[in-house]
Parts: structure tokens; sequence; C-alpha cells
């Protein structure tokens, strides 16, 4: 195996361990946790929406997400989709 591809697949297993959406930090979600505790554990969101005091963020794309549903500042409910 040359350097070259030894080298690219440790960036490859480098970048798949850095992914913030997985099963595990799922499972440290709570209900009552801030957006700022959240954002923590999954980085920034993908997207946000919102009206009144309730929004909405998503994590990951249609095939692999976490989404959360704030009231105010803390998580009321929380789902997720492909997570391993």
């Amino acid at each position: 195996m040359s350097l070259r591809t030894v080298a690219l697949l440790t960036c490859c297993l480098a970048l798949a361990a850095c992914n913030k959406l997985n099963q595990e930090n799922y499972s440290k979600l709570k209900t009552g946790m801030t957006k700022a505790e959240v954002e923590m554990l999954l980085g920034s969101p993908t997207e946000c929406a919102g009206a009144v005091g309730f929004s909405s963020c998503t994590w990951g794309d249609q095939n692999t997400f976490i989404s959360v549903q704030y009231a105010g500042d803390k998580v009321l409910i929380f789902s997720g989709k492909g997570l391993k």
C-alpha cells in the first residue's frame, strides 16, 4: 500500500470520527437542556426556524439527522434518523 493511500485512509477515518451525528451523542440529549448545551454537543445546526418563543433546529440532511424543538431556550422534544 502506498504512502498516499495510507494518508487518504487516515484522513477519512479522522473525518468519520469527528461526525457528531451519532447514536452516542443522541443519547446524551435531554429535555430541559439549553440551546448552548445542545450546540456544544452537536455543533452548529444545519438550519433553524421558529416563531413566538418556539424554535426547531436540525443537524444533518434528510437521510441522517437530529432535530431538536425548543420552547424558549430549553429542549422540549427531539428526534433522530439514520444514526449509527
